[in-house]
């Protein structure tokens, strides 16, 4: 143990052992499955994040090792340490460069978020090295002031290679573009049953996984092209979801944006005219049904039928606004005999 410390001292990590964890080292193959508890601190004590609290919940990391994850001195830290140990590990800058960038993915993810949300098509060394920002302004100081880090991490579990299935991101491009279709196949079934919420992180984990390939093509290529498409049908199917869940505003957001690159696409016109109608924007849900009734004549009996029910829900909100204020004013109600006061 204190060969393995020394060893630690020598690469610019300093171990401390907050408590013991149980039976034997593990030999840490390539392949293994770490999942840890983790809290980032600066040096003076500011937490950074917290496993346990990032995005309302309570979610731990989980790793791959060999798998080549961006912040490679976590790999480092877990393979000292036994399960159900605690322990906090003070590293040199040299190991905590690319951090911000790690947050900012792992903030995304815990608030359901596109984990590449932000970064730019580059490496990671060349994004440490412009001025775009990170969206949080406790990274984008940090990345413009590399330094040491607290790393407090709590080894929960260590499974052998072989014993789980791979999460999709820690599989290989090759794997990830196969595996699309089995995810996408997955959600349809779910949505079917009527589990939609369950669809809809099957549908939201495949398009991460074509967006993390799709961020290495060069934009517009043949490849790049390829994948937005593919991107486009489960984003279609993610909004299919969230309508159903009354997530109208994020509807708008996600149809807007495919309609920008697609301005006849009939699928994220029609839900979007529904996420219109939903909110109250009347005006722009009949924009978005007169261009479907355009594109495709056929949707006629649908689009009537959904202008009636939006018309019948405007109608009935004017009702009972009109029913709520209609005793606010009431002229018939005697003015107020004025008071005479005699001058003293």
């Amino acid at each position: 143990m204190e060969e393995e410390a020394r060893k630690l001292l020598a690469e610019g990590i300093k171990k401390k052992l907050t408590s013991p964890g149980k039976g034997d080292l593990s030999t840490f193959p390539n392949g293994t499955k770490v999942v840890f508890h983790y809290r980032t601190s600066l040096c003076e004590g500011t937490v950074l994040d917290d496993s346990r609290t990032m995005g309302g919940r309570s979610k731990p990391m989980e790793l791959i090792l060999g798998k080549k994850f961006k912040l490679a001195v976590w790999e480092r830290l877990v393979i000292t340490m036994r399960e159900g140990e605690v322990a906090e590990f003070t590293c040199d800058t040299k190991h905590t460069a690319l951090y911000p960038l790690v947050s900012q993915s792992l903030r995304n993810i815990s608030v359901g978020k596109d984990p590449l949300e932000g970064q730019r098509h580059c490496c990671g060394i060349a994004q440490i090295h412009s001025h775009h920002s990170l969206g949080h302004k406790d990274l984008d100081h940090l990345q413009a002031n590399p330094q040491p880090l607290v790393f407090t991490i709590e080894l929960l579990e260590v499974l052998p290679p072989g014993s789980f299935q791979l999460d999709v991101w820690a599989m290989t491009d090759e794997e990830k573009l196969s595996f699309v279709p089995q995810i996408h196949e997955e959600g349809n079934k779910l949505f079917k049953e009527g589990h939609i919420s369950e669809a809809r992180d099957k549908y939201y984990n495949g398009i991460a996984c074509l967006k993390n390939l799709q961020i290495k093509e060069q934009p517009g290529d043949e490849s790049w092209l390829k994948l937005d498409r593919m991107i486009t049908t489960l984003l279609l199917n993610y909004c299919q979801c969230l309508l159903l869940e009354g997530q109208y505003y994020e509807v708008i957001e996600h149809c807007s944006s495919l309609l920008f690159k697609y301005e006849n696409n009939v699928k994220a016109l029609y839900k979007r005219a529904k996420a219109h109608a939903a909110v109250w924007n009347e005006t722009e849900a009949r924009a978005d049904f007169a261009k479907l009734l355009e594109l495709d004549p056929s949707l006629g009996p649908s689009v009537a039928k959904e202008l009636k029910t939006m018309e019948e829900r405007i109608r009935s909100k004017q009702k009972e606004e009109k029913g709520r204020y209609k005793d606010l004013f009431n002229y018939n109600t005697p003015p107020a005999t004025a008071t005479t006061v005699s001058a003293v």
